[in-house]
């Protein structure tokens, strides 16, 4: 089973758009911009910079919040980088970001790297067990 099949299709096909518009070169806050603008134009609904909370995977209490670029549809968390390489330490932190909240799929696009290739991470939420419900999104 593909999560999201048809929204995950849609959002990369965003993603390539603003990297064949704008190349590799320019700042992370730019192409945040610019990708919004192609979301709107592609009928996506999203949230920039929301605040997305974390639970404790020993309680399950929310205990703090991170704040991702964006979040698509209420349902995919996007993290933008815009640097030549993408490191351990990114692909570390949208991992972790999976782990800690009730989101299911994150990209990590950078669209700094000379090869564009975003990357689709899965956590699904029956290896959360001390999430409490799912909430209404």
């Amino acid at each position: 089973m593909f999560l999201e099949k048809e929204l995950s299709y849609k959002l990369v096909g965003c993603f390539y758009k603003v990297r064949n518009l704008y190349g590799r070169a320019l700042r992370e806050k730019f192409y945040d911009a610019m990708l919004g603008e192609v979301l709107v134009e592609e009928g996506l609904s999203f949230i920039d910079k929301p605040k997305v909370e974390i639970y404790s995977v020993q309680t399950g209490k929310v205990v703090t919040y991170i704040v991702p670029d964006k979040l698509i549809e209420g349902k995919i968390i996007v993290e933008l980088k815009a640097k030549p390489f993408t490191n351990k330490n990114d692909y570390a932190q949208v991992r972790e970001y999976l782990v800690v909240t009730h989101y299911e799929i994150i990209y990590l696009v950078n669209f700094g790297e000379e090869n564009f290739e975003p990357k689709r991470f899965i956590y699904t939420n029956d290896r959360k067990p001390f999430l409490p419900a799912q909430p209404d999104l």
